[in-house]
């Protein structure tokens, strides 16, 4: 069966192939009722453009490389929807990876994708393996690393800092008249050791840091992961523990499950934080006190900059590589003092 062309697209919509081609690539300048015309054509024919044959006639892919490490946790989420909210106004379409935290995963994903001609790359985190660094330095497009902030940004950095985040935490839980202070973490990507890490040091600065009440795992996190963990805290400590800080809100919310089976009572026995928000956090009982970060908006914004980059104007040609802080929030809930 031959394949369909512009041509055949443009004979029954009564325009020229040109016209198709700007229909197609979401050009400016093509007036309502044509395009209205030229979109009917394609829908009865059933056209689908060659998207390499546009590429090579525009040197434009209009596709946006994203890799996350996961598309179960629900934190990605909202960044997701922030990409795809920018991308899809201005007609540009997603090539979306899942590299499950390995990065072998994230190196031949990064390899896959530079094949398609993206215009820019969202890729989570900096912990790119040597090989995936030299691809990405040398693709000559915009690069956004997102989530956690990264001390050699390849290009852009959109995301806010993890370990001042684990020690605000800490302070938070030390404001609240809690010393016996616990970790509890699962996966310890390295999001999670830097959220460690920052939490550590605030604890040791006041000597009341005891690595007994720190307990993590490589398995995912869940809330039965939860459970486990906070079991394990039990056991380990003999109960000598007041609050407990989870590397996210599953895990706290295991945490509180479990206070009610072993009758401790949440608050005034043991607070309990989480981190990320989630929605069910609000409706815990008690509601859990976690960290808000503002995902939603790292995805928009890494996806505004490499429209800044890509299509420079007098407004934004000032756009330079470097680090944007997103920042983050402590929500006060009924889980803690």
């Amino acid at each position: 069966m031959k394949r369909l062309t512009l041509k055949d697209v443009a004979a029954m919509a009564e325009v020229s192939p040109i016209t198709v081609s700007r229909v197609v690539n979401g050009a400016d300048g093509v007036r309502a009722n044509v395009r209205q015309k030229v979109e009917a054509a394609i829908a009865e024919l059933g056209y689908i453009p060659n998207r390499s044959a546009s590429v090579l006639a525009s040197s434009k892919s209009k596709l946006i490389g994203v890799l996350i490490p996961s598309l179960s946790n629900v934190v990605f989420n909202d960044v997701l929807r922030g990409i795809y909210d920018i991308a899809t106004t201005a007609n540009y379409q997603i090539l979306l990876f899942n590299t499950h935290y390995s990065p072998l995963e994230e190196m031949r994903a990064v390899r896959t994708l530079l094949g398609q001609s993206p215009e820019g790359i969202i890729i989570t985190g900096g912990e790119q393996t040597a090989t995936t660094r030299t691809m990405l330095e040398e693709a000559r497009v915009p690069i956004v690393q997102i989530m956690g902030k990264v001390d050699k940004p390849i290009d852009i950095n959109v995301g806010f800092s993890h370990f001042d985040a684990g020690g605000a935490v800490a302070q938070l839980l030390l404001d609240k008249r809690y010393r016996k202070i616990a970790f509890l973490g699962a996966r310890m990507d390295r999001r999670t050791c830097q959220r460690l890490d920052g939490f550590k040091q605030r604890l040791s600065a006041v000597n009341y840091l005891d690595d007994r009440r720190i307990i993590t795992t490589s398995e995912p996190s869940s809330v039965a992961m939860g459970v486990s963990l906070f079991r394990e805290l039990m056991e380990v400590t003999k109960g000598d523990c007041d609050a407990v800080f989870c590397c996210n809100d599953d895990l706290a919310i295991g945490v509180l499950h479990e206070c009610k089976k072993m009758n401790i009572s949440v608050p005034e026995e043991m607070g309990v934080c989480g981190f990320n928000d989630i929605e069910m956090a609000a409706f815990t009982e008690p509601a859990l006190t976690t960290v808000r970060v503002n995902r939603y908006r790292m995805g928009s914004k890494a996806m505004e900059l490499i429209f800044e980059k890509t299509h420079p104007t007098s407004e934004n040609k000032s756009t330079t590589s470097g680090y944007i802080n997103t920042g983050f929030e402590l929500v006060m809930r009924n889980s803690t003092r």
